[in-house]
């Protein structure tokens, strides 16, 4: 008898669309999930990488959620400023922005910095008016090589809400 889970991809017989969210089968016998709406992904073995076919984005997954692998710096802003959005929808104001450290390189050209005045020391660089730290290295916390960012956040909407300034 033939062991069925060797039929599927390495994530199974179905998945969540990374985009849409809807359930998507795998075709057995290869590596590829088939959405009706946004066409195919294919899971890479070696890398655990989901990934789309049309556009090359990459994809990965921790817990139940897929989180894009960004190559661009605009791709992790709008994404920051869509969690902006939806955590001011909800009624919270972020207070830090915690970037993973491997985007550090790739974003840090964008992030606005405060020259220290009287003796003050510039504390955090910001984005979107918010003070940005990076996440420690993914061995100390392995969920840091798939996540993106993450969010500190308190109730209350912003004093002045400083996410409209998308691509400064």
């Amino acid at each position: 008898m033939i062991n069925s889970s060797l039929q599927y991809p390495i994530f199974g017989p179905e998945i969540q669309c990374p985009h849409c969210r809807q359930t998507v089968p795998a075709l057995t016998l290869t590596d590829t999930y088939l959405c009706t709406r946004h066409g195919a992904f294919e899971a890479d073995p070696k890398t655990g990488e989901l990934v789309h076919l049309q556009s090359g984005r990459h994809w990965k997954q921790w817990g139940d959620e897929w989180y894009r692998q960004h190559t661009h710096p605009d791709g992790i802003r709008f994404e920051i400023h869509e969690a902006l959005d939806r955590l001011y929808t909800q009624g919270f104001r972020a207070t830090k922005v915690i970037i993973a450290w491997r985007y550090q390189e790739l974003i840090s050209g964008y992030l606005e910095r405060s020259t220290p005045w009287r003796g003050q020391s510039d504390q955090f660089p910001k984005l979107y008016g918010l003070p940005v730290d990076f996440s420690p290295n993914p061995e100390a916390d392995a969920r840091w090589e798939v996540i993106n960012f993450d969010l500190e956040k308190e109730p209350g909407v912003p004093v002045r809400y400083p996410y409209f300034r998308l691509f400064e």
